[in-house]
């Protein structure tokens, strides 16, 4: 069965290579020669010290374009003033990159879906390839001319909590959640509840990449480059997914949807039939409190809040130690 799935979407996914979203580095540039947008989409320290030459930047989109407490979308309107004004008008081909394997380019991908982009890629392999090409970055920050947008959310592209929760009634639809396997079994709890939604594959974003430990390794020094966190061949991110259906609707979910929009993306170009990106993901899930989980284990809040109280009481210390202190 594995070997019929593992076949099937390769067979899809020569039908669907004329529309791959993710592109390599020789498209990007013949992209950049034809006037593509190119969205740069880390924190603008990094983005700073050096892009490629004329990308745009509104620092890292997870963080502009969402709550920073619920890590939701802003209103709509707040989103386009942001895009507007770097020039990332979702009419026209934009090409998001990061640092190799992140997951903040393909977010800001599938945001610009959201919204209606029938032409946006990401560029997996981001500054770190486009460096060790030994071609040009630039430090000067790109001055797009700003475009007035009307956004309209596009349905088919996000799922909402209630969406889920109807779903563990379907058998068309598949649950994948792209999160570690602690978090998936609730030894790992990260909101108000731990576990997983019910019947959902596990099945963690790292998989994509040749080698799923590679940012470990790299921030330990074991390795020098990021290479390990280039996408794996399309044959063996076939068997990785074996166990879905490509003809099934799919729901890809993590903590705030920041990881399911890598894997979202990439079981797309493998030729997946619907793929749907749970945007609340388990932040959201989990606060519905009448949504079943699997692995069920609720926060300590006791322990939580005897940690903040202990924060409080070093920040007065530290307050009352600080040097120039006004005396009263």
């Amino acid at each position: 069965m594995k070997r019929w799935i593992a076949g099937t979407l390769l067979m899809l996914g020569c039908a669907y290579a004329s529309a791959q979203a993710i592109v390599d580095l020789a498209y990007v540039r013949e992209a950049a020669a034809r006037g593509a947008i190119l969205w740069d989409a880390r924190d603008k320290d990094d983005y700073a010290k050096g892009h490629i030459p004329g990308a745009v930047n509104i620092d890292e989109p997870t963080f502009t374009l969402r709550n920073t407490y619920t890590e939701d979308y802003l209103p709509v309107a707040e989103i386009a003033k942001a895009l507007g004004a770097a020039g990332l008008d979702p009419a026209r081909e934009i090409i998001a990159y990061g640092g190799r394997g992140l997951p903040s380019a393909y977010f800001a991908q599938v945001t610009l879906r959201h919204f209606g982009a029938t032409n946006a890629k990401v560029f997996h392999d981001g500054i770190d390839a486009w460096k060790a090409a030994g071609l040009p970055v630039s430090t000067t920050p790109a001055k797009p001319k700003p475009v007035a947008l009307k956004l309209a959310p596009k349905p088919g592209v996000l799922v909402e909590t209630k969406e889920v929760v109807a779903a563990l009634k379907r058998t068309d639809v598949q649950i994948l959640d792209v999160r570690t396997p602690k978090e998936f079994k609730g030894e790992d709890v990260r909101a108000i509840r731990g576990g997983h939604v019910p019947g959902a594959v596990n099945v963690p974003f790292e998989q994509n990449w040749v080698d799923p430990e590679a940012r470990g390794k790299l921030k330990r020094g074991e390795v020098k480059d990021s290479s390990g966190m280039a996408l794996k061949p399309r044959e063996e991110l076939a068997r990785v997914y074996a166990r879905l259906d490509p003809a099934k609707e799919t729901y890809v979910y993590c903590q705030s949807g920041n990881r399911a929009a890598q894997t979202a993306v990439v079981l797309a170009d493998l030729g997946f039939r619907s793929v749907r990106v749970y945007d609340s993901s388990w932040l959201g899930y989990s606060s519905w409190l009448s949504a079943p989980a699997e692995d069920e284990v609720w926060s300590n809040f006791g322990a939580l809040l005897t940690a903040l109280k202990g924060l409080e009481d070093r920040f007065g210390e530290l307050t009352k130690q600080a040097p120039g202190k006004a005396a009263k």
